[in-house]
Protein backbone atom coordinates (compact mmCIF):
# COMPACT_ATOMS: atom_id res chain seq x y z
CA UNK A 1 0.00 0.00 0.00
CA UNK A 2 1.41 3.42 -0.99
CA UNK A 3 1.92 6.32 1.45
CA UNK A 4 -0.98 8.11 -0.19
CA UNK A 5 -3.24 5.11 0.40
CA UNK A 6 -2.11 4.99 4.01
CA UNK A 7 -2.82 8.69 4.38
CA UNK A 8 -6.47 8.30 3.47
CA UNK A 9 -7.05 4.98 5.22
CA UNK A 10 -9.89 5.35 7.68
CA UNK A 11 -11.04 8.71 6.32
CA UNK A 12 -14.83 8.60 5.90
CA UNK A 13 -15.81 9.38 2.35
CA UNK A 14 -18.99 11.25 1.71
CA UNK A 15 -21.36 9.45 -0.61
CA UNK A 16 -20.50 10.86 -4.08
CA UNK A 17 -24.14 10.74 -5.06
CA UNK A 18 -25.10 13.11 -2.24
CA UNK A 19 -22.52 15.75 -3.16
CA UNK A 20 -23.32 15.31 -6.85
CA UNK A 21 -27.03 15.82 -6.18
CA UNK A 22 -26.32 19.05 -4.32
CA UNK A 23 -24.06 20.36 -7.10
CA UNK A 24 -26.59 19.40 -9.77
CA UNK A 25 -29.41 20.99 -7.77
CA UNK A 26 -27.49 24.27 -7.54
CA UNK A 27 -26.67 24.12 -11.26
CA UNK A 28 -30.29 23.54 -12.28
CA UNK A 29 -31.53 26.26 -9.95
CA UNK A 30 -29.03 28.74 -11.41
CA UNK A 31 -30.16 27.76 -14.92
CA UNK A 32 -33.76 28.24 -13.79
CA UNK A 33 -32.84 31.71 -12.55
CA UNK A 34 -31.28 32.49 -15.94
CA UNK A 35 -34.40 31.33 -17.81
CA UNK A 36 -36.62 33.27 -15.39
CA UNK A 37 -34.55 36.42 -15.95
CA UNK A 38 -34.91 36.14 -19.72
CA UNK A 39 -38.64 35.50 -19.39
CA UNK A 40 -38.98 38.56 -17.15
CA UNK A 41 -37.14 40.75 -19.68
CA UNK A 42 -39.17 39.43 -22.63
CA UNK A 43 -42.49 39.74 -20.79
CA UNK A 44 -41.71 43.22 -19.49
CA UNK A 45 -40.82 44.61 -22.91
CA UNK A 46 -43.78 42.78 -24.50
CA UNK A 47 -46.02 44.72 -22.10
CA UNK A 48 -44.18 47.92 -23.02
CA UNK A 49 -44.75 47.29 -26.73
CA UNK A 50 -48.40 46.51 -26.09
CA UNK A 51 -48.89 49.75 -24.16
CA UNK A 52 -47.19 51.71 -26.94
CA UNK A 53 -49.37 50.04 -29.57
CA UNK A 54 -46.41 48.45 -31.33
CA UNK A 55 -47.03 44.94 -32.82
CA UNK A 56 -45.25 42.25 -30.80
CA UNK A 57 -43.83 40.54 -33.87
CA UNK A 58 -43.24 43.70 -35.86
CA UNK A 59 -40.19 44.04 -38.05
CA UNK A 60 -37.11 45.28 -36.26
CA UNK A 61 -38.65 44.89 -32.78
CA UNK A 62 -37.39 41.61 -31.39
CA UNK A 63 -33.87 41.77 -32.85
CA UNK A 64 -32.79 44.62 -30.50
CA UNK A 65 -34.56 42.90 -27.60
CA UNK A 66 -32.75 39.62 -28.31
CA UNK A 67 -29.45 41.49 -28.44
CA UNK A 68 -30.27 43.20 -25.15
CA UNK A 69 -31.06 39.86 -23.52
CA UNK A 70 -27.70 38.47 -24.63
CA UNK A 71 -25.90 41.54 -23.26
CA UNK A 72 -27.82 41.20 -19.98
CA UNK A 73 -26.84 37.53 -19.72
CA UNK A 74 -23.15 38.34 -20.20
CA UNK A 75 -23.24 41.20 -17.69
CA UNK A 76 -25.22 39.13 -15.20
CA UNK A 77 -22.67 36.30 -15.33
CA UNK A 78 -19.86 38.82 -14.96
CA UNK A 79 -21.64 40.43 -12.00
CA UNK A 80 -22.14 37.09 -10.19
CA UNK A 81 -25.92 37.26 -10.59
CA UNK A 82 -25.97 33.46 -11.07
CA UNK A 83 -23.65 32.64 -8.20
CA UNK A 84 -25.19 29.89 -6.00
CA UNK A 85 -25.13 32.38 -3.09
CA UNK A 86 -27.86 34.32 -4.94
CA UNK A 87 -30.17 31.35 -4.42
CA UNK A 88 -30.40 32.03 -0.69
CA UNK A 89 -29.48 35.71 -0.25
CA UNK A 90 -32.30 37.96 -1.34
CA UNK A 91 -30.47 41.30 -1.24
CA UNK A 92 -27.43 39.96 -3.09
CA UNK A 93 -29.55 38.32 -5.77
CA UNK A 94 -31.62 41.45 -6.50
CA UNK A 95 -28.63 43.79 -6.27
CA UNK A 96 -26.49 41.81 -8.73
CA UNK A 97 -29.36 41.37 -11.19
CA UNK A 98 -30.29 45.06 -10.89
CA UNK A 99 -26.73 46.17 -11.64
CA UNK A 100 -26.65 43.91 -14.71
CA UNK A 101 -29.97 45.37 -15.92
CA UNK A 102 -28.70 48.92 -15.40
CA UNK A 103 -25.55 48.14 -17.40
CA UNK A 104 -27.63 46.61 -20.20
CA UNK A 105 -29.88 49.68 -20.40
CA UNK A 106 -26.85 51.98 -20.48
CA UNK A 107 -25.30 50.05 -23.38
CA UNK A 108 -28.68 49.93 -25.16
CA UNK A 109 -29.12 53.70 -24.92
CA UNK A 110 -25.55 54.37 -26.03
CA UNK A 111 -26.09 52.19 -29.11
CA UNK A 112 -29.35 54.01 -29.94
CA UNK A 113 -27.66 57.41 -29.69
CA UNK A 114 -24.64 56.31 -31.73
CA UNK A 115 -26.91 54.98 -34.49
CA UNK A 116 -29.17 58.04 -34.23
CA UNK A 117 -32.13 55.71 -33.90
CA UNK A 118 -33.80 57.30 -30.90
CA UNK A 119 -36.51 58.84 -33.03
CA UNK A 120 -37.55 55.44 -34.34
CA UNK A 121 -38.24 54.00 -30.88
CA UNK A 122 -41.36 54.55 -28.79
CA UNK A 123 -40.33 56.35 -25.61
CA UNK A 124 -43.51 55.16 -23.91
CA UNK A 125 -42.81 51.58 -24.94
CA UNK A 126 -39.19 51.69 -23.76
CA UNK A 127 -40.06 53.34 -20.42
CA UNK A 128 -42.89 50.90 -19.71
CA UNK A 129 -40.73 47.97 -20.77
CA UNK A 130 -37.90 49.00 -18.45
CA UNK A 131 -40.28 49.45 -15.52
CA UNK A 132 -42.11 46.16 -16.08
CA UNK A 133 -38.91 44.19 -16.73
CA UNK A 134 -37.22 45.49 -13.61
CA UNK A 135 -40.29 44.73 -11.49
CA UNK A 136 -40.70 41.20 -12.87
CA UNK A 137 -36.97 40.57 -12.52
CA UNK A 138 -37.06 41.46 -8.82
CA UNK A 139 -40.29 39.55 -8.13
CA UNK A 140 -39.18 36.30 -9.73
CA UNK A 141 -35.83 36.40 -7.91
CA UNK A 142 -37.60 37.02 -4.60
CA UNK A 143 -39.86 34.04 -5.30
CA UNK A 144 -36.92 31.79 -6.15
CA UNK A 145 -34.99 32.76 -3.02
CA UNK A 146 -38.04 32.27 -0.78
CA UNK A 147 -38.79 28.87 -2.37
CA UNK A 148 -35.19 27.67 -2.06
CA UNK A 149 -34.97 28.80 1.57
CA UNK A 150 -38.26 27.16 2.48
CA UNK A 151 -37.69 23.82 0.74
CA UNK A 152 -33.93 23.31 0.77
CA UNK A 153 -32.43 25.54 3.46
CA UNK A 154 -29.02 24.29 4.61
CA UNK A 155 -29.16 21.17 2.43
CA UNK A 156 -28.30 23.18 -0.69
CA UNK A 157 -24.61 23.22 0.30
CA UNK A 158 -22.45 20.37 1.61
CA UNK A 159 -21.11 21.34 5.04
CA UNK A 160 -18.57 19.53 7.22
CA UNK A 161 -17.88 19.99 10.94
CA UNK A 162 -14.54 18.68 12.23
CA UNK A 163 -14.27 18.24 15.99
CA UNK A 164 -10.68 18.15 17.24
CA UNK A 165 -10.91 17.64 21.01
CA UNK A 166 -13.12 20.70 21.52
CA UNK A 167 -16.73 21.79 22.01
CA UNK A 168 -19.56 20.55 19.83
CA UNK A 169 -21.93 23.40 18.79
CA UNK A 170 -25.52 23.09 19.94
CA UNK A 171 -26.95 23.29 16.42
CA UNK A 172 -25.26 21.00 13.87
CA UNK A 173 -28.27 20.53 11.61
CA UNK A 174 -27.41 20.19 7.93
CA UNK A 175 -23.74 19.37 8.67
CA UNK A 176 -21.73 16.14 8.53
CA UNK A 177 -19.76 15.82 11.79
CA UNK A 178 -16.36 14.10 11.97
CA UNK A 179 -14.21 13.37 15.02
CA UNK A 180 -10.64 14.22 13.97
CA UNK A 181 -9.00 12.00 16.56
CA UNK A 182 -11.17 9.01 15.67
CA UNK A 183 -9.98 9.09 12.05
CA UNK A 184 -6.39 10.03 12.86
CA UNK A 185 -6.62 13.54 11.45
CA UNK A 186 -4.55 16.29 13.04
CA UNK A 187 -3.20 19.74 12.22
CA UNK A 188 0.38 18.85 11.21
CA UNK A 189 1.94 21.32 8.78
CA UNK A 190 5.11 19.22 8.50
CA UNK A 191 3.33 16.16 7.12
CA UNK A 192 2.30 16.46 3.44
CA UNK A 193 0.37 13.20 3.72
CA UNK A 194 -1.72 14.62 6.55
CA UNK A 195 -2.55 17.59 4.28
CA UNK A 196 -3.49 15.09 1.58
CA UNK A 197 -5.67 13.30 4.10
CA UNK A 198 -7.48 16.56 4.88
CA UNK A 199 -7.82 17.45 1.17
CA UNK A 200 -9.37 14.05 0.46
CA UNK A 201 -11.89 14.61 3.23
CA UNK A 202 -12.81 18.11 2.04
CA UNK A 203 -13.08 17.49 -1.70
CA UNK A 204 -16.84 16.88 -1.71
CA UNK A 205 -17.78 19.76 0.58
CA UNK A 206 -18.54 23.43 0.04
CA UNK A 207 -17.84 24.58 3.60
CA UNK A 208 -15.89 23.24 6.57
CA UNK A 209 -15.99 24.40 10.20
CA UNK A 210 -13.28 23.40 12.68
CA UNK A 211 -13.74 23.21 16.45
CA UNK A 212 -10.36 22.85 18.15
CA UNK A 213 -8.32 24.05 21.18
CA UNK A 214 -6.76 27.52 21.07
CA UNK A 215 -3.19 26.22 20.57
CA UNK A 216 -4.18 24.40 17.35
CA UNK A 217 -6.24 27.14 15.73
CA UNK A 218 -3.29 28.72 13.86
CA UNK A 219 -2.19 25.34 12.41
CA UNK A 220 -5.72 24.46 11.32
CA UNK A 221 -6.06 27.90 9.73
CA UNK A 222 -2.86 27.38 7.72
CA UNK A 223 -4.05 23.96 6.55
CA UNK A 224 -7.43 25.32 5.43
CA UNK A 225 -5.95 28.22 3.44
CA UNK A 226 -4.76 25.81 0.75
CA UNK A 227 -7.88 23.65 0.85
CA UNK A 228 -9.82 25.45 -1.92
CA UNK A 229 -12.88 25.62 0.33
CA UNK A 230 -14.75 28.04 2.55
CA UNK A 231 -13.06 27.29 5.87
CA UNK A 232 -14.01 28.60 9.30
CA UNK A 233 -12.74 28.05 12.84
CA UNK A 234 -14.98 28.29 15.90
CA UNK A 235 -13.62 30.91 18.33
CA UNK A 236 -15.99 30.99 21.34
CA UNK A 237 -13.62 33.25 23.30
CA UNK A 238 -14.54 36.06 20.90
CA UNK A 239 -18.26 35.83 21.67
CA UNK A 240 -18.22 38.62 24.30
CA UNK A 241 -16.72 41.00 21.70
CA UNK A 242 -19.07 39.92 18.87
CA UNK A 243 -16.57 40.88 16.11
CA UNK A 244 -17.91 41.94 12.72
CA UNK A 245 -14.79 41.35 10.63
CA UNK A 246 -11.02 41.08 10.70
CA UNK A 247 -8.79 43.83 9.33
CA UNK A 248 -5.20 44.98 9.69
CA UNK A 249 -3.72 48.14 11.13
CA UNK A 250 -0.11 48.80 10.16
CA UNK A 251 0.57 45.12 9.75
CA UNK A 252 -1.22 44.04 12.94
CA UNK A 253 -4.48 42.07 12.76
CA UNK A 254 -7.50 43.75 14.33
CA UNK A 255 -11.05 42.68 15.08
CA UNK A 256 -13.77 45.00 13.81
CA UNK A 257 -16.27 45.10 16.67
CA UNK A 258 -18.43 48.05 15.62
CA UNK A 259 -19.39 50.23 12.68
CA UNK A 260 -22.14 52.76 12.09
CA UNK A 261 -25.35 50.99 11.06
CA UNK A 262 -26.10 53.61 8.36
CA UNK A 263 -23.81 54.86 5.62
CA UNK A 264 -23.69 58.52 4.59
CA UNK A 265 -26.41 58.14 1.94
CA UNK A 266 -28.83 56.44 4.35
CA UNK A 267 -28.15 59.00 7.07
CA UNK A 268 -28.95 61.74 4.56
CA UNK A 269 -32.22 59.99 3.59
CA UNK A 270 -33.26 59.62 7.23
CA UNK A 271 -32.43 63.23 8.04
CA UNK A 272 -34.28 64.47 4.95
CA UNK A 273 -37.38 62.51 5.99
CA UNK A 274 -37.16 64.04 9.48
CA UNK A 275 -37.00 67.61 8.14
CA UNK A 276 -39.64 67.15 5.42
CA UNK A 277 -42.17 65.83 7.96
CA UNK A 278 -41.21 67.77 11.09
CA UNK A 279 -41.40 71.33 9.71
CA UNK A 280 -44.99 71.15 8.36
CA UNK A 281 -46.17 69.11 11.37
CA UNK A 282 -44.81 71.75 13.76
CA UNK A 283 -46.58 74.48 11.79
CA UNK A 284 -49.87 72.56 11.74
CA UNK A 285 -49.71 71.65 15.44
CA UNK A 286 -48.53 75.05 16.68
CA UNK A 287 -52.08 76.17 17.72
CA UNK A 288 -52.53 72.92 19.68
CA UNK A 289 -49.11 73.26 21.32
CA UNK A 290 -49.90 76.87 22.28
CA UNK A 291 -53.21 75.80 23.83
CA UNK A 292 -51.48 73.02 25.80
CA UNK A 293 -48.84 75.50 27.03
CA UNK A 294 -51.56 77.85 28.30
CA UNK A 295 -53.42 74.96 29.99
CA UNK A 296 -50.24 73.84 31.77
CA UNK A 297 -49.60 77.35 33.05
CA UNK A 298 -53.18 77.70 34.34
CA UNK A 299 -53.21 74.25 35.91
CA UNK A 300 -50.07 74.45 38.07
CA UNK A 301 -47.18 76.85 38.64
CA UNK A 302 -43.87 76.18 36.93
CA UNK A 303 -42.29 75.99 33.46
CA UNK A 304 -44.16 74.75 30.41
CA UNK A 305 -41.45 72.37 29.33
CA UNK A 306 -39.76 69.57 31.24
CA UNK A 307 -36.09 69.13 30.32
CA UNK A 308 -34.31 65.94 31.26
CA UNK A 309 -30.94 64.36 30.44
CA UNK A 310 -31.30 61.37 28.14
CA UNK A 311 -28.81 59.09 26.36
CA UNK A 312 -28.57 59.89 22.65
CA UNK A 313 -26.63 58.72 19.61
CA UNK A 314 -23.07 57.66 20.31
CA UNK A 315 -24.00 57.33 24.02
CA UNK A 316 -23.81 61.12 24.31
CA UNK A 317 -26.20 62.99 26.62
CA UNK A 318 -28.73 65.56 25.46
CA UNK A 319 -31.72 67.32 27.01
CA UNK A 320 -35.06 65.96 25.85
CA UNK A 321 -38.07 68.31 25.77
CA UNK A 322 -41.55 67.39 26.95
CA UNK A 323 -44.62 69.28 28.06
CA UNK A 324 -44.50 69.29 31.86
CA UNK A 325 -47.07 66.85 33.19
CA UNK A 326 -46.03 66.72 36.88
CA UNK A 327 -45.92 69.19 39.69
CA UNK A 328 -42.58 71.01 39.72
CA UNK A 329 -41.66 70.04 43.27
CA UNK A 330 -42.25 66.36 42.48
CA UNK A 331 -40.57 66.11 39.08
CA UNK A 332 -38.05 63.28 38.88
CA UNK A 333 -35.06 64.69 37.00
CA UNK A 334 -33.13 61.39 37.05
CA UNK A 335 -36.12 59.28 36.06
CA UNK A 336 -35.41 56.82 38.86
CA UNK A 337 -39.11 56.31 39.65
CA UNK A 338 -41.30 54.97 36.87
CA UNK A 339 -44.65 56.66 36.45
CA UNK A 340 -47.47 54.57 37.89
CA UNK A 341 -51.08 54.36 36.72
CA UNK A 342 -52.32 56.24 39.81
CA UNK A 343 -49.37 58.58 40.24
CA UNK A 344 -50.20 61.57 42.46
CA UNK A 345 -47.33 63.57 40.95
CA UNK A 346 -49.26 64.02 37.69
CA UNK A 347 -51.40 67.16 37.24
CA UNK A 348 -54.89 67.18 35.74
CA UNK A 349 -53.65 68.51 32.41
CA UNK A 350 -50.66 66.18 32.66
CA UNK A 351 -52.89 63.12 32.90
CA UNK A 352 -54.63 64.07 29.66
CA UNK A 353 -51.53 64.93 27.64
CA UNK A 354 -49.74 61.76 28.79
CA UNK A 355 -52.73 59.59 27.94
CA UNK A 356 -52.88 61.04 24.42
CA UNK A 357 -49.07 61.29 23.98
CA UNK A 358 -49.38 65.06 23.47
CA UNK A 359 -46.66 65.56 26.07
CA UNK A 360 -44.13 64.18 23.52
CA UNK A 361 -44.80 66.87 20.88
CA UNK A 362 -41.96 69.25 21.96
CA UNK A 363 -39.55 66.51 20.92
CA UNK A 364 -40.16 67.69 17.36
CA UNK A 365 -37.85 70.56 18.36
CA UNK A 366 -35.21 67.99 19.34
CA UNK A 367 -35.64 66.47 15.89
CA UNK A 368 -35.09 69.84 14.17
CA UNK A 369 -31.97 70.38 16.28
CA UNK A 370 -30.61 67.03 15.09
CA UNK A 371 -30.58 65.50 18.57
CA UNK A 372 -33.38 63.05 17.77
CA UNK A 373 -35.10 61.44 14.80
CA UNK A 374 -38.78 60.80 14.21
CA UNK A 375 -38.12 57.05 14.35
CA UNK A 376 -35.50 55.32 16.46
CA UNK A 377 -34.88 53.72 19.85
CA UNK A 378 -36.61 55.66 22.62
CA UNK A 379 -34.12 57.54 24.83
CA UNK A 380 -34.24 56.68 28.51
CA UNK A 381 -33.43 58.66 31.62
CA UNK A 382 -30.15 57.88 33.37
CA UNK A 383 -31.84 56.58 36.49
CA UNK A 384 -34.38 54.28 34.81
CA UNK A 385 -34.52 50.84 36.41
CA UNK A 386 -36.19 47.46 36.06
CA UNK A 387 -36.38 45.26 39.18
CA UNK A 388 -34.01 47.71 40.90
CA UNK A 389 -31.35 47.34 38.18
CA UNK A 390 -30.31 50.09 35.78
CA UNK A 391 -31.26 49.28 32.22
CA UNK A 392 -27.68 48.64 31.08
CA UNK A 393 -27.15 46.29 34.01
CA UNK A 394 -30.07 44.16 32.85
CA UNK A 395 -28.53 43.66 29.40
CA UNK A 396 -25.15 45.01 28.23
CA UNK A 397 -26.50 45.12 24.66
CA UNK A 398 -28.53 48.09 25.86
CA UNK A 399 -25.64 50.35 24.81
CA UNK A 400 -25.73 48.99 21.21
CA UNK A 401 -29.07 50.68 20.55
CA UNK A 402 -27.45 54.11 20.74
CA UNK A 403 -25.68 53.65 17.40
CA UNK A 404 -28.70 55.46 15.92
CA UNK A 405 -30.35 58.72 16.91
CA UNK A 406 -33.10 58.22 19.50
CA UNK A 407 -36.63 58.57 18.16
CA UNK A 408 -39.97 59.99 19.17
CA UNK A 409 -41.40 56.60 18.22
CA UNK A 410 -39.91 53.26 17.33
CA UNK A 411 -40.44 49.60 16.64
CA UNK A 412 -40.76 48.82 20.35
CA UNK A 413 -43.49 51.43 20.77
CA UNK A 414 -45.72 50.17 17.96
CA UNK A 415 -45.39 46.67 19.42
CA UNK A 416 -46.83 47.97 22.68
CA UNK A 417 -43.62 48.00 24.72
CA UNK A 418 -44.10 51.24 26.60
CA UNK A 419 -45.07 52.41 30.06
CA UNK A 420 -43.47 51.45 33.36
CA UNK A 421 -40.55 48.99 33.40
CA UNK A 422 -41.54 46.88 36.37
CA UNK A 423 -39.73 43.69 35.34
CA UNK A 424 -36.51 42.81 33.52
CA UNK A 425 -38.58 41.47 30.62
CA UNK A 426 -40.10 44.94 30.13
CA UNK A 427 -36.72 46.42 29.17
CA UNK A 428 -35.48 43.27 27.40
CA UNK A 429 -38.47 43.45 25.04
CA UNK A 430 -37.55 47.03 24.15
CA UNK A 431 -33.86 46.32 23.68
CA UNK A 432 -34.60 43.34 21.42
CA UNK A 433 -36.99 45.41 19.29
CA UNK A 434 -34.51 48.31 19.10
CA UNK A 435 -31.67 46.03 17.99
CA UNK A 436 -33.93 44.43 15.39
CA UNK A 437 -34.72 47.90 14.06
CA UNK A 438 -31.05 48.92 14.09
CA UNK A 439 -29.87 45.87 12.14
CA UNK A 440 -32.76 45.93 9.65
CA UNK A 441 -33.11 49.67 9.02
CA UNK A 442 -34.70 50.92 5.83
CA UNK A 443 -36.46 54.13 4.89
CA UNK A 444 -39.66 52.24 4.12
CA UNK A 445 -39.57 50.68 7.58
CA UNK A 446 -39.35 54.16 9.12
CA UNK A 447 -42.42 55.21 7.15
CA UNK A 448 -44.28 52.03 8.18
CA UNK A 449 -43.45 52.69 11.85
CA UNK A 450 -44.75 56.26 11.56
CA UNK A 451 -48.05 54.93 10.19
CA UNK A 452 -48.14 52.27 12.91
CA UNK A 453 -47.65 54.92 15.58
CA UNK A 454 -51.05 56.40 14.80
CA UNK A 455 -52.64 53.26 16.25
CA UNK A 456 -50.81 53.52 19.57
CA UNK A 457 -50.99 57.25 20.30
CA UNK A 458 -53.61 56.38 22.88
CA UNK A 459 -52.43 53.22 24.61
CA UNK A 460 -53.33 51.34 27.78
CA UNK A 461 -49.71 51.68 28.98
CA UNK A 462 -49.61 55.44 28.38
CA UNK A 463 -50.09 57.13 31.77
Amino acid sequence: MSKIDLAIEGVPSRQPASAAVQRNTRLWLCLLMLVADMAALATGFAVGLRVAGVPWLGEGVWQPLLGGMIVYGVLAFHNQAYNPACLTRMSRSCRNAGMALAGTLLIFLLVLFSLKATGQMSRLGISTGILCSGTLLALQRLMIVQTVRRNLGDSLFAQLLIIDDAIVPEDVSGMVMVDAQAIGLKADLDDPYMLHRLGTLLRNYDRVVISCPADRKADWAQMLKGGNILGEIIVPELDPMAPLAVQTYRGVSTLVVSRGPLNLANRAKKRLLDIILTVPVLIILSPLMAAVAIAIKLDSPGPIFFRQERIGRGNMLFHILKFRSMRVEQCDAAGATSTQRTDNRITRVGAFIRKTSIDELPQLINVLLGEMSLVGPRPHALGSTAEEQLFWQVDRQYWHRHALKPGITGLAQIRGFRGATETRRDILNRVEADLEYLHGWSLMRDIAILFGTVNVLVHKNAY
